[in-house]
């Protein structure tokens, strides 16, 4: 392995960790970006679902949209990080250190990945306690883990993407309601079919209605029409065009 690429890696290495003692030190964003999809599910669950049909136990059916919420909430912490090393003069010290965009941006994206894990598994702690019941086999597990890690890397290097374009984290955590958006206007809450007409094309067609739907089949082994191919689709076509926009957004900012 070349200088060069060891150089890379241990930069990687240290804006990862950097960008980890930053969310432990932001301890108010934490606590909301845990608490607040776990809210969410227990509002919809225990004030909306008894009047919701979806043709099983609501929770079974909700749970997987929820787990898409958290990568919204935890990802938007990512946009505003960033915007906030572009803001503070940070990123000027990153470059004299000859420390590459790439690895500033990664460490950014590297935390969100680990916030998402440690609310995913706290939103799955309290689904298991209030009735949601998968049975998955191991390979459905193992599957179920990997769209869901796909999906937060691709949302996680477009808020990266997003804290770059905003003028101020202010302007970035704006962004958290184009997220958090994505979800409701798919098969998350209810079933397209029951929106209007007009709705149908957007909400069939999105990221999150194929990643939801591939989450129930695989963990509940039910009836959805998922589409794991499509979502992986979805998954790989944000994230490769928000890891070159990055890389030109970063030039753009720093030069």
């Amino acid at each position: 392995m070349s200088e060069s690429t060891l150089a890379g890696l241990r930069n990687w290495s240290a804006m990862s960790g950097r960008s980890i003692r930053l969310t432990r030190r932001n301890v108010e964003a934490g606590v909301t970006s845990l608490m607040l999809p776990v809210m969410l599910m227990l509002m919809f669950v225990y004030l909306f679902g008894g009047a919701i049909n979806t043709g099983t136990d609501y929770v079974q059916y909700v749970v997987p949209g929820v787990l898409l919420l958290c990568v919204g909430f935890g990802s938007s912490l990512a946009a505003v990080a960033v915007s906030t090393d572009m803001n503070s003069g940070i990123s000027d010290r990153f470059r004299s250190m000859d420390v590459s965009g790439n690895a500033v941006v990664a460490g950014h994206v590297v935390a969100s990945v680990v916030r998402n894990a440690i609310s995913t598994l706290l939103v799955f702690g309290v689904a298991l306690l209030v009735g949601f019941r998968p049975h998955a086999s191991p390979a459905g597990w193992a599957a179920s883990g990997g769209i869901l890690l796909a999906y937060v890397l691709a949302m996680s290097w477009f808020a990266a993407a997003v804290g770059l374009l905003a003028r101020s984290p202010e302007g970035a955590n704006a962004f958290t309601f184009v997220v958090m958006f994505l979800p409701y206007a798919s098969s998350a809450f209810v079933p397209v079919d029951t929106m209007p007409s007009w709705l149908h094309g957007f909400a069939r067609h999105q990221p999150s209605t194929p990643v939801i739907e591939t989450l129930r089949r695989l963990l509940l082994h039910n009836n959805e029409a998922a589409a794991p191919w499509t979502a992986l689709a979805w998954c790989a076509g944000v994230l490769g065009a928000s890891m070159a926009l990055t890389r030109v957004l970063y030039r753009l900012r720093t030069t």
